[in-house]
């Protein structure tokens, strides 16, 4: 192990030691559960493991809640978005009930969906998502939304261009 690597696990494991504790802490806080909390505070330090950025850091606690509270808000998008797919299957008929398998597959690809129109503003989204969900023509959008038709294109030209580019990475 070289000397850079030495030092970089040295102030990982001082680190760690020094603010687990605390992070599990501010996350119990936020959550209320003290099982999810453990297991946000070890994504968190896994996620600086990643970055390599222990040695370099200044502010520790403001770092780490910083992404722990990424994390926080990646977890509970994913339960807004599992709660809904759940509930929209709830009122499907019973013969069209899908096996767990399938069920992962469609949660993945709705947050596959969520996190690629992240990227957009808000009105290019909605636009987007009139569009494609709706099926709402530029004019009925326009109308909707009191924008022109020329409006219209340019934010779903751009939406488009959105997807297309974060497909191709």
């Amino acid at each position: 192990m070289s000397s850079v690597d030495r030092t970089q696990h040295q102030a990982i494991h001082t680190l760690y030691t020094d603010h687990h504790g605390w992070l599990c802490g501010w996350l119990r806080a936020r959550l209320g559960c003290f099982e999810h909390a453990a297991d946000l505070a070890q994504d968190t330090f896994i996620r600086v493991l990643l970055l390599r950025k222990a040695p370099e850091l200044r502010e520790p606690r403001a770092y780490l809640s910083s992404i722990a509270r990424s994390l926080m808000i990646d977890m509970f998008r994913r339960r807004a978005l599992e709660q809904a797919y759940l509930e929209t299957l709830a009122a499907l008929p019973e013969a069209l009930d899908i096996s767990p398998e399938t069920r992962l597959q469609v949660i993945e690809t709705l947050l596959e969906i969520d996190q690629l129109l992240d990227g957009l503003g808000g009105r290019t989204r909605e636009i987007f998502l009139l569009a494609q969900l709706d099926g709402l023509s530029y004019v009925q959008i326009g109308r909707q939304l009191n924008l022109s038709v020329n409006t219209v294109k340019k934010h779903a030209a751009r939406a488009l261009m959105h997807c297309l580019l974060a497909t191709e990475e």
